[in-house]
């Protein structure tokens, strides 16, 4: 079954389930308010019997009797109305009866009289000496009637008991105002079952339609168009659900856009990465022949063995690069941090890039305490800053490169600053991405082979729990800020059991 009709079948459930519990309680308070009124009204009529037809001595203020003049009119003016009554004193001798109406009195309901109760009771079957719409339209003669509903009303005089009147109507006069009612009530509950269904179906609509529009843009994302939204205008699960969805779809037009830039430079990467190999690779194999052929004066053969060399190495770091960067992209490198002195480890890389940074006619400049300790992986903590600082020589010529250092309250802070030729502020926002080169123009050697470094020092810095800064002006330099913090405020940083202070 479609959930448009489930939906509709439990609002319709619910629709009537609570008209039938309001029916029943309305039939039944209909009920008992016809019966209380129909008494109400007996109990006035007797007591306009006994106020028309007493009759008392002025004289004395003695009670003498009722007018049976009175009580004639009476009853057949009640008679009209289906209304029946006799009277007893004070002896339960029959004082007046209207059309030979009898009503029997227990002792018990006498008692209770005496008392001055007055009590409602149900009589079944009464003797009269009248017609009515269940007989024949022939003389009637006295028998049983149908039931009726009575009421034995005492009445005192002085505080003596005067007269009881017994007065009844028949139950069918009230049964057949009831019956008027329940067949109006009935009309009124078609009606209202007719309304229900059709309120059910739109409210259950109103829902399905939503769902529909869910289902229709669901339809469209496996389709692979991620710019599809549903409109949310409520606060409801509905539009809960719609407001998940649009950023489950923003997610992946993100995912889809970082695909698409991803694989456009794994292409440029695999391109670059294939010339690099080609050129030193090609160079090799060409001294490689020319050795065995004995093509290569003897004078030129050293220096054709460390033009392999060279090349042999610039291979082997672009390998390197690669695998370096994978293995931190799906976490399988481990880190074993702890405390050790930076300022002694700077200076050892300032004295292996010196002579990389004559050839640049840079110069390289160490402000550091005496002792600067930092809370890191030894060996990734010298590859961060090796990258850093290599890259700042590579991408300047005849300037400076200035390291600094110094202790923070929560850890230790690293700058290498450069005056080289910088980056525009688009560079600058994509320099961290992999296979990214700030210029496609800088891919010999002097620029370096990959793109992957300042990568691996990114995720290599996150690993760490730290941050990493870059401000940079075309033309006029860069400056890295790098961040490492303190054992105690890096709980996200990978350590090892072997984690010990120098």
């Amino acid at each position: 079954m479609k959930l448009i009709y489930r939906q509709m079948l439990s609002f319709f459930a619910v629709i009537c389930t609570l008209l039938i519990i309001v029916t029943i309680s309305f039939i039944n308070v209909t009920n008992r308010t016809l019966y209380t009124n129909t008494w109400r009204e007996l109990q006035q009529d007797a007591d306009s019997l006994i106020q028309d037809s007493i009759k008392y001595d002025q004289t004395t203020r003695q009670f003498k009797g009722l007018k049976t003049s009175s009580l004639k009119s009476n009853a057949n003016l009640l008679a009209r109305q289906n209304v029946h009554f006799a009277i007893y004193d004070a002896d339960q001798q029959k004082i007046f009866a209207s059309n030979g109406y009898t009503a029997t009195l227990t002792k018990k309901e006498w008692q209770a009289l005496k008392q001055g109760k007055t009590i409602q009771k149900k009589i079944d079957h009464p003797r009269l000496d009248v017609s009515d719409k269940n007989r024949t339209k022939e003389k009637s003669k006295p028998g049983p009637h149908p039931s009726m509903t009575d009421i034995l009303r005492p009445y005192f005089y002085q505080g003596k008991l005067v007269a009881v009147v017994s007065i009844g109507t028949f139950v069918s006069t009230v049964e057949q105002s009831r019956h008027q009612i329940l067949n109006n009530l009935l009309a009124t509950f078609v009606i209202a079952m007719l309304v229900a269904l059709v309120v059910s179906y739109l409210l259950a609509r109103s829902t399905t339609q939503r769902i529909s529009k869910m289902r229709r843009a669901t339809h469209q994302i496996a389709r692979g168009n991620y710019k599809v939204h549903i409109d949310t205008q409520s606060n409801d699960e509905l539009d809960d659900l719609g407001r998940d969805f649009n950023q489950m779809a923003d997610a992946l037009q993100a995912s889809q856009e970082e695909i698409r830039q991803q694989e456009e430079r794994r292409r440029r990467f695999m391109a670059d990465a294939a010339h690099e190999m080609r050129t030193p690779l090609t160079t090799i194999n060409g001294l490689l022949e020319g050795l065995a052929y004995d093509a290569i004066p003897e004078e030129d053969k050293k220096h054709s063995i460390q033009l392999m060399q060279n090349d042999t190495r610039r291979l082997i770091r672009l390998v390197n690069d690669t695998l370096d960067y994978e293995k931190i992209r799906t976490n399988q490198i481990s880190m074993d941090r702890k405390v050790f002195d930076a300022t002694a480890v700077i200076n050892n890389l300032q004295a292996q890039l010196r002579k990389k940074a004559k050839v640049q006619n840079d110069k390289l400049a160490v402000d550091l305490p005496k002792v600067l300790r930092v809370y890191a992986d030894y060996d990734r903590f010298v590859q961060i800053m090796f990258n850093i600082i290599q890259n700042a020589i590579q991408f300047t010529k005849n300037g400076k490169i200035e390291i600094s250092g110094r202790r923070l309250p929560k850890g230790a802070e690293f700058a290498i600053k450069d005056n080289g030729i910088g980056m525009t502020k688009e560079q600058t926002e994509q320099i961290w991405e992999r296979f990214y080169k700030a210029d496609r123009s800088r891919m010999n050697t002097q620029y370096g082979e990959s793109g992957l470094g300042l990568a691996i020092v990114h995720h290599l810095i996150e690993l760490h729990g730290g941050t990493i800064k870059v401000a940079s002006e075309l033309g006029k330099g860069t400056t890295f800020t790098l961040f490492f913090p303190d054992r105690e405020y890096a709980p996200h940083a990978i350590t090892s059991r072997s984690e010990t202070d120098d």
